[in-house]
């Protein structure tokens, strides 16, 4: 086994729970975009929606997840978008304060609810979503309500796609990549496919492709590729980088669940393993990968040129999605920086 060696950075303490902790350096800000939700999680594994006896709510809701992980990694993060002015709205505001996350960019609707989403994996494998969106809170999210000096303070800009799909947050997305790219921000981009919120395949796909190039940062799944690319073999290097890689794209990241991940450069690539683990629940695996690798890229741009410290930092966001699997919901199982540093030493011993 080839020993794989941790850079450590950000600042900070672990612990969510320590009031005592000081604000990590702005300088290295990730700013996160899109919905935020509630999940639903059954409270046993390996059964559908329809046969789980209860559920837990979880918050959830991939660039919220990514925001609280960078922050429990010791980093500094932020938040915008749009809950409702309900109890549920409210209380995932307060989880990112108790997450040291700036929320000030969150914005609360009167008249639409908090969106809901019910996840279970299923005992094949194959997760099942059930959304309650129509309309939710996080799509009315307007252009005028963008916290632009908080956008232009972002080191990392990071955004989905589901914020795509409609009006106005749809348009607020736009603006907000316009404003960071001009602030000279990184632009971080997790297509986070979700069919069932698409009015069709197709329209996923040309939402999707229609910001494709103006990503610095992609990281993408193996189904996602298949999807993308009509077919196209996720495991072909010539199709990743023939069909997705665009001539300003700085790193595209191809993720491969337990096994590990792939990496793009114009430069290099590559491939780093995983950690093994015993998975509880896959919810916000992918958004902890992203929130590992933006906490070592907002310390160190360099990182896109030094194929080593890239590595690391690959290595670093593998662990965090492998410890996330290993309980349930997402925000509750982001691991904290010495959760990581800890699975890595094991890891590098065994």
């Amino acid at each position: 086994m080839i020993p794989i060696k941790l850079r450590i950075v950000g600042g900070g303490k672990d612990l969510p729970g320590d009031m005592n902790r000081k604000s990590a350096n702005t300088d290295s800000l990730v700013v996160c975009f899109g919905e935020f939700l509630i999940d639903f999680v059954p409270t046993v594994g390996g059964v559908s929606l329809a046969e789980a006896p209860a559920f837990k709510k979880a918050p959830g809701g991939a660039p919220a997840n990514v925001a609280v992980c960078v922050s429990r990694l010791g980093g500094s993060s932020a938040f915008i978008g749009k809950v409702g002015d309900d109890e549920f709205g409210h209380m995932l505001a307060n989880i990112l304060k108790e997450n040291y996350v700036d929320n000030t960019g969150m914005r609360f609707d009167q008249s639409a609810r908090t969106a809901l989403a019910f996840v279970t994996l299923r005992a094949d494998g194959e997760r099942e979503f059930l959304f309650f969106r129509h309309p939710s809170a996080d799509m009315r999210l307007h252009e005028s309500e963008l916290d632009i000096n908080l956008i232009n303070k972002a080191k990392i800009f990071h955004y989905g796609s589901i914020s795509l799909i409609e009006e106005p947050c749809k348009s607020a997305q736009l603006a907000a990549m316009n404003i960071a790219k001009k602030s000279g921000s990184i632009l971080s981009y997790d297509p986070n496919l979700r069919l069932p919120l698409w009015p069709s395949a197709e329209a996923a796909r040309e939402g999707i492709m229609s910001i494709w190039e103006q990503a610095d940062l992609i990281k993408v799944s193996e189904d996602e590729i298949t999807f993308l690319t009509e077919g196209g073999d996720p495991y072909d290097d010539n199709v990743v980088m023939n069909k997705l890689f665009h001539p300003n794209l700085k790193l595209l990241i191809v993720t491969e669940g337990s096994a590990g991940c792939r990496y793009y450069t114009k430069a290099f690539k590559g491939r780093v393993p995983g950690i093994k683990v015993k998975a509880v629940d896959t919810t916000g695996a992918g958004d902890a990968f992203v929130g590992g690798l933006l906490s070592s890229l907002a310390s160190d741009l360099n990182l896109f040129q030094d194929e080593k410290g890239l590595r690391e930092a690959l290595a670093f966001a593998n662990a965090c999605g492998a410890l996330t699997v290993t309980g349930r919901g997402a925000i509750p199982a982001l691991p904290t920086k010495q959760a990581v540093v800890d699975a890595l030493t094991k890891y590098n011993a065994s």
